[in-house]
């Protein structure tokens, strides 16, 4: 399924609220062309402005790369009911390695993943937990007065208030965030959330964990 930019865009008040809090520049309009089927891979895996956030045997015979949305409710659906055994099935089994990546769709998202990359600057696994608990509570946060339910996230993550507050207001964070998605628009055509690169092709959309092991499993034969 496609996802439109419209679909997952909070509302004038909400988007001036968020990005009067966080004292940043508002994202660019999301503009797209056509996507492509697959991408090199020495393309996909090239270094961007930000450390790539990973988890998995970097030697794996799989890599998959997944671009989401933090207020995308495609993306929370495919965190909490495929994911998972995903993560059970290969990742933890050293035959997939899972690289995500920022593509949001909004200010709201953004801020969240300010949130994470702030949250785990020195440790993967507290970015991705953070990640994970934010998809969980998606609905509590992703209102009309996000800051409040943002913050005691945050704070269950380690963050302070004032640690917090500096996350947000950080221009070189919210830089870098959208230096990944522009890349992704520009050289990747990737149009919507979440969308998945397996061993370079592109697939779009909350893929069941059948869907997802059918395309997984040819690679892992001989």
């Amino acid at each position: 399924m496609q996802i439109t930019r419209r679909e997952f865009c909070l509302t004038t008040s909400a988007v001036a609220l968020a990005t009067a809090v966080l004292g940043v520049s508002s994202l660019p309009p999301l503009t797209v062309e056509a996507w492509a089927d697959s991408v090199p891979t020495s393309e996909l895996m090239q270094s961007d402005a930000l450390p790539e956030m990973a988890m998995g045997d970097e030697k794996a015979p799989v890599t998959i790369i997944e671009y989401a949305s933090m207020t995308c409710p495609h993306c929370a659906h495919f965190q909490e009911t495929t994911f998972p055994e995903i993560k059970k099935r290969y990742i933890d089994t050293g035959k997939v390695r899972w690289i995500f990546r920022e593509f949001p769709l909004d200010n709201l998202a953004a801020a969240a993943f300010m949130l994470a990359r702030c949250a785990g600057k020195d440790d993967n696994g507290k970015y991705f937990a953070l990640i994970d608990t934010m998809f969980r509570q998606q609905k509590q946060w992703a209102v009309e007065k996000p800051i409040p339910p943002l913050l005691a996230i945050a704070k269950q993550a380690g963050l302070t208030e004032q640690t917090f507050n500096a996350c947000l207001a950080n221009q070189q964070v919210l830089d870098g965030i959208e230096s990944i998605r522009k890349r992704a628009v520009d050289k990747f055509k990737v149009q919507s959330t979440p969308t998945f690169f397996i061993n370079g092709t592109q697939y779009p959309g909350a893929l069941s964990t059948d869907e997802m092991a059918k395309l997984i499993d040819p690679y892992l034969k001989g």
